[in-house]
């Protein structure tokens, strides 16, 4: 029988990310796992641990709230997209609140939003938690929305320009 860790190294599929969440779920342990995997020094392991990760409902990801820091640090510090997008996708699902305000990460996410090389699920979960973080200083959030209203949409994917959407009409909580 292979390890966990044998498991996270093989090319991963849909089945094979919940497979690996109803294990964690199985032994109830989510923060060990993350800890143990998420910031996993092979890349692949990262990634199909973060992958499992996202599968889990918000009670289950709650136990990962104490390392809300370290899921940011690891989508700036990354080269890879997949482990950055799972890494903001989990962040998302975290609380946030203003004392969570780091201008490092909300400088990455106007950044990311904003580059037209990055990958649009990348830009969409930047522009939203850009959000988040603006919402708990009325100035940010006008200069927020004043970058929004002056993108070129043109440029983007359906999944920006939805999530650009929501956030210009106030749809996006």
């Amino acid at each position: 029988m292979l390890t966990i860790e044998e498991r996270l190294k093989q090319t991963f599929s849909e089945g094979g990310a919940q497979e690996i969440y109803q294990d964690i779920k199985a032994s109830g342990d989510f923060l060990g796992f993350a800890c143990q995997y998420a910031f996993y020094e092979d890349e692949r392991v990262t990634r199909s641990a973060l992958w499992g990760l996202t599968k889990a409902g918000k009670e289950e990801l709650s136990q990962l709230q104490v390392i809300l820091n370290e899921f940011i640090d690891q989508a700036m510090r990354t080269d890879n997209s997949s482990v950055r997008r799972l890494s903001l996708n989990i962040v998302e699902r975290l609380e946030m609140s203003e004392d969570d305000l780091r201008t490092d990460f909300l400088d990455f996410c106007l950044d990311h939003m904003m580059d037209v090389e990055e990958f649009p699920g990348v830009q969409a979960v930047c522009m939203k938690l850009a959000y988040r973080m603006c919402k708990f200083y009325p100035e940010l959030m006008e200069e927020l929305k004043r970058t929004l209203e002056a993108m070129e949409i043109d440029y983007y994917k359906p999944a920006v320009k939805c999530a650009r959407s929501r956030i210009l009409s106030g749809k996006l909580k």
